[in-house]
């Protein structure tokens, strides 16, 4: 047993070069990177061969994986660890898209378990920053159907099918398994998911890599995966009051809640049984627990342990998602 004793944990961001990614995570989230196709900043993930390393404090250089073994129930909550033992059920993410990503969709529980032997992916995105009249794709426009979807899968005219919606910072979309979806070029979103990294690629726009090769498509695991029902569910409606919680999305991987702050607030997770994801979206926050005291700026994450029950957030003004389970 260390004797080293938990504390509010950062971790050392995971950067995923990727074929559409851009500069808008090094620049406006000053992520320590040289690329200039930067898509994906993992902020906490514990994927097989990808698992966060702790950034601060004394437990620094520690994995994730090795605090699971360790703390167990002191780090996620008891419920938490009783369901998913040593393994960190969420998935944190910044993503900047400078080009479109690929038209996916993710399988749920049932269908990973049978064909991959994981768990689904259920997501949200909270957008963080668009370009002007720039946004994403949920799911298909009214009146497709599986006829249509494969038809245009044929004569290779999916484009026309799907629908678009622009997007502004703080809009926020659940995006369920089986709903088709990519983010489009010029935005900035967060993402809180499953710890799962399976995706059915359905179209990519025909472009090619450095070798000139395209990607893989996953059409035919796609079909059974899709869920033409899901139309209009996706985007989610909330009014935001400074000071206090609003809640975003809540189902049984996630409860996420968004936090605008302009002054000291004191949080009372006595009764949360899970562990705390600070995201912190725009401006300086800074975070008290105990007699530890850590700051966090835009594009920080921080994950504080389910032992500790007081926080107290500090900021004349930014704006945090909280995630919890």
């Amino acid at each position: 047993m260390s004797s080293h004793k938990l504390h509010p944990l950062k971790f050392v961001p995971i950067l995923k070069e990727k074929i559409w990614g851009g500069e808008k995570l090094k620049n406006y989230l000053h992520k320590d990177s040289k690329g200039t196709q930067i898509g994906e900043s993992w902020e906490i993930s514990d994927v097989k061969g990808d698992c966060s390393i702790v950034a601060n404090g004394s437990l620094k250089g520690k994995s994730l994986q090795e605090l699971l073994e360790e703390y167990q129930a002191q780090l996620v909550g008891e419920t938490i660890y009783k369901r998913f033992k040593n393994k960190f059920p969420l998935l944190i993410k910044f993503i900047d898209a400078k080009e479109n990503l690929s038209v996916q969709l993710h399988p749920d529980d049932t269908l990973a378990k049978e064909r991959h032997n994981s768990f689904g992916k259920t997501e949200m995105w909270y957008i963080m920053q668009a370009d002007k009249n720039c946004g994403i794709i949920v799911g298909f426009k009214d009146g497709v159907s599986v006829d249509d979807y494969n038809q245009s899968l044929q004569e290779n005219t999916i484009e026309e099918i799907l629908n678009f919606e622009e997007v502004q910072p703080g809009d926020t979309f659940f995006i369920k398994p089986g709903l088709i979806h990519a983010i489009g070029k010029g935005v900035v979103l967060a993402e809180i998911q499953q710890t799962s990294d399976i995706t059915y690629r359905v179209y990519d726009y025909n472009r090619k890599d450095n070798e000139g090769n395209e990607r893989d498509l996953h059409t035919e695991e796609a079909k059974e995966a899709i869920d033409f029902e899901a139309n209009n569910e996706y985007k989610v409606n909330y009014s935001a009051t400074e000071n206090e919680k609003t809640s975003l999305v809540e189902n049984q991987y996630f409860i996420t809640k968004q936090l605008q702050l302009s002054k000291s607030l004191h949080l009372d997770y006595t009764a949360t049984d899970s562990f705390v994801i600070l995201m912190n979206i725009e401006g300086e926050t800074q975070v008290d627990v105990d007699n530890f005291s850590e700051t966090l700026h835009a594009g920080e994450t921080l994950l504080i342990p389910a032992c500790f029950n007081q926080v107290k957030l500090t900021s004349n003004k930014s704006t945090l998602l909280e995630v919890t389970i």
